[in-house]
């Protein structure tokens, strides 16, 4: 095994090309070498080292060729990959091979490979807070609360945790589990994920475009007072990072789940947060069409969560609420306009 080898699934995605890019500033993780895999060929970043590689992880034998490249077995994994949430609901058998089958092929993967170096291998998992469902106390607490997914890429999610937990406490991989929030704004496009309008209101008005919540009826709706649970790209892109420098001893001995640190949010504060930065005209972009199917899903997320666990790991958390990232945001558009 070499040193500083990272491999990132998922890699082609907005949020495995942001780690990747961060890690090669990442002062802890000298001359990082990169392995990135996707559906699609991911983009290596500008002046990294790395080898990039198209492979579909439900095919047997595809997930074996990542730890057969010129770099080696690399020492952290981050499993990255998956197919978001009303995805995974329209196609249930698709669903269950990318985010559970892969995964548990991965970690077998990443446990031998272990095996021969004679090393438990950092696994690193982002999870989700669809793990929860059904009624939830007021604040949730990460290490007490049951979890009862209500969909089936929380369901997936879960099964992924229980494997990752237990090849941990049999010393197979050094896992880490960290639920991620929804994470605002995604610079990407518009996906599939049910979550993936809380960044569009914001992103696409500021762009000039029209865009759709499926929230509410209008502006006056009572449900754009839901509340949601969110970080920004740039907080949960650090704690990626900062996970994996976590001494292994540091966790909950019977647990690896870490809910990284997070604010409560409303769909009518993001929009006030969009006025106040671009003003009446870009609110006025956002149109209302009301689905009962999302609305199940957004609400039966926890909005409010105890994160004092993930931050005596030394996890962040983003602070003053929504109208700092969205101006964070209006001045890297206007930069890349420039």
């Amino acid at each position: 095994m070499s040193g500083n080898v990272v491999l990132i699934t998922g890699a082609a995605g907005w949020l495995g090309g942001l780690l990747a890019h961060a890690l090669l500033s990442d002062e802890r993780t000298p001359n990082v070498r990169l392995i990135l895999a996707d559906i699609v060929e991911p983009k290596a970043p500008a002046g990294s080292n790395a080898i990039t590689i198209q492979a579909d992880l439900t095919i047997p034998g595809k997930v074996d060729t990542l730890f057969r490249t010129d770099f080696g077995i690399p020492d952290t994994v981050y499993c990255m990959h998956g197919i978001m949430s009303l995805s995974a609901e329209a196609n249930y058998a698709r669903s269950l091979q990318v985010n559970f089958d892969s995964v548990r092929a991965l970690l077998d993967a990443v446990r031998y490979a272990g095996e021969r170096t004679g090393t438990a291998l950092k696994f690193i998992f982002t999870s989700t807070l669809a793990v929860y469902g059904g009624p939830t106390p007021p604040v949730v607490s990460p290490l007490e609360t049951i979890v009862t997914p209500e969909s089936a890429y929380g369901m997936a999610k879960l099964a992924d945790e229980l494997f990752i937990n237990d090849y941990t406490r049999r010393g197979f991989v050094d896992g880490r589990i960290l639920r991620l929030a929804t994470i605002v704004v995604n610079r990407g496009a518009l996906s599939a994920a049910t979550a993936s309008f809380i960044s569009a209101i914001i992103r696409e008005p500021l762009r000039g475009r029209p865009t759709t919540c499926p929230i509410g009826d209008s502006l006056d709706s009572p449900e754009l007072n839901t509340e949601l649970w969110v970080a920004s790209p740039e907080t949960t892109i650090a704690n990626l990072i900062i996970a994996k420098h976590i001494p292994g001893d540091a966790f909950q001995p019977h647990t690896r789940v870490v809910c990284l640190p997070c604010f409560t949010t409303t769909i009518r504060e993001e929009l006030v947060a969009l006025e106040r930065v671009a003003g009446k005209e870009a609110v006025n972009l956002v149109r209302f069409e009301d689905d009962p199917i999302s609305r199940r899903i957004v609400t039966s997320w926890p909005a409010r969560m105890d994160n004092s666990y993930a931050l005596g790991l030394g996890f962040k958390v983003d602070e003053d609420g929504m109208l700092p990232i969205v101006q964070r945001l209006k001045e890297k558009m206007l930069a890349e306009e420039a």
